[in-house]
């Protein structure tokens, strides 16, 4: 059972010992209907506690049947005031008293207590900005970690929602997953949760189911902890410039309803502070000091984890990497963004199809790998709906001819690890090819 669930349970013990000082009063005053009333809403909660206590702990839990003595004890008394039996209030108070203790002691000491912390990914593409978090707390073996991939929809342009995505089936083998429908978060209250989309009802784009949210979330722990799904290029928390450009991905309601955020570094986790002390106000300051902390972020933690050794490399991708010799080429990792496509529309078009064919003319000494933003499709496709078509015959093109690489699989640790440098659009993968060691180049869209 978690702290919180608990708690839980002995806040209902306390509200049970308030009204057995209730019914007491009533049996002595003769107030009839009073007395039954509290008799009957001491049945209603102890019932409700053994809901709570058999959801976790099994129907044959020793507290239970204590659980269920004190319901029978309850009802007799019920039943003999209803039907004008003498019923002496001393005497009905300590018997109540004595059956309320064995079931106290009993949760205090034979219900274990353990810490149940639960991540709630969304896109599998983004899993390893948890996943050494999630490692960390599987291996403790006072603490139950559980993995559960929740649903997200995309947009239409007028912001409702279209289609459902679920991308359970698309995690690690080594990731034991729970379907969102088989934890019911109001009964288990874990002692904390992960997430690592901060949107809410913010994004135009994409949006986790709405039941979700980090506002909703809060109700179910004490501790909902952000992580960012992204690596941001790192700033100087006293430059005002710099930090103009990094606040959208401060101010957002993951961060704002979170306990806990962690952040990349400890420059950056003061460029939060001063963001958000500005936005919010310079007496909100110490909040921030207290709720932001700079540990790291865990896609680093993966990205310099793995080596190529670790990857399973699909046979399709063997003649692409490697001569006829067998020996291997010299890979690029090839990035476009969201972004640059939404700015330069046809001409970003143009500028890859260039990049394509100067690698497609270098295929004996290069193997390019291209891995596009993975919510490149749900964004342009409901911003920019010609501009996705073209976009889709330029992905079909450069697949169907089979030169190069096509990675939009969830393993963005692979795609570093078999890469010897970075080329594409600024995004949060050159922080990672940077901390692999990586040569970075920043493609020019102007030069084709």
């Amino acid at each position: 059972m978690t702290r919180a669930q608990k708690k839980q349970a002995e806040d209902f013990t306390k509200l049970l010992g308030r009204a057995h000082d209730g019914i007491k009063k009533t049996i002595e005053r003769k107030n009839i209907e009073a007395a039954l009333d509290l008799l009957s809403q001491c049945q209603e909660c102890a019932i409700k506690l053994g809901e709570i206590i058999e959801a976790v702990e099994g129907e044959d839990f020793v507290t239970i049947s204590l659980i269920e003595e004190y319901c029978e004890l309850v009802y007799q008394f019920y039943e003999k005031i209803s039907q004008g039996q003498p019923v002496n209030a001393n005497q009905a108070s300590k018997a109540l008293r004595r059956s309320l203790v064995r079931m106290e002691n009993s949760i205090k000491h034979d219900i274990p207590e353990r810490r149940e912390v639960v991540f709630l990914p969304y896109k599998a593409s983004m899993w390893d900005s948890l996943e050494s978090v999630w490692k960390a707390a599987d291996e403790d073996p006072d603490c139950d970690a559980y993995v559960i991939p929740i649903p997200y929809f995309d947009r239409n342009t007028d912001g409702s929602f279209k289609e459902l995505h679920y991308e359970g089936d698309q995690y690690p083998d080594y990731v034991p997953i729970t379907h969102y429908d088989e934890y019911d978060l109001d009964a288990r209250r874990p002692d904390m949760i992960f997430i690592h989309n901060p949107y809410d009802d913010y994004n135009y784009v994409t949006s986790v189911a709405p039941k979700f949210y980090s506002k909703n979330l809060k109700q179910y722990t004490e501790k909902l902890v952000y992580i960012p799904y992204f690596v941001l290029g790192e700033v100087d928390p006293e430059n005002k410039e710099a930090l103009k450009g990094i606040e959208h991905f401060c101010i957002t309601p993951g961060v704002l309803n979170a306990d806990v955020v962690i952040v990349q570094s400890e420059d950056m986790r003061k460029a939060y502070i001063e963001i958000l002390s500005e936005a919010v106000g310079e007496n909100t300051r110490a909040q921030w000091e207290k709720k932001i902390l700079g540990l790291g972020s865990p896609k680093m933690d993966k990205v310099l984890e793995t080596s190529e050794d670790d990857c399973e490399i699909p046979e399709k991708w063997l003649p692409i990497l490697q001569n006829e010799d067998g020996s291997r080429k010299k890979v690029i990792l090839y990035n476009t963004s969201v972004t640059a496509l939404l700015k330069h529309d046809e001409k970003m078009l143009a500028k890859m199809r260039s990049v394509f064919e100067t690698f497609k003319e270098s295929v004996e000494d290069v193997a390019l790998l291209w891995r596009p933003h993975p919510l490149i499709k749900a964004t342009i496709e409901s911003m920019r709906p010609q501009l996705w078509t073209e976009y889709e015959k330029l992905v079909e093109e450069y697949k169907a001819e089979g030169w190069g690489i096509y990675d939009d699989s969830a393993e963005l640790d692979r795609a570093i690890a078999l890469s010897d440098a970075y080329y594409g659009d600024h995004s949060s993968l050159v922080q990672l090819c940077q901390s692999a060691g990586m040569p970075v180049m920043i493609q020019d869209v102007e030069i084709v």
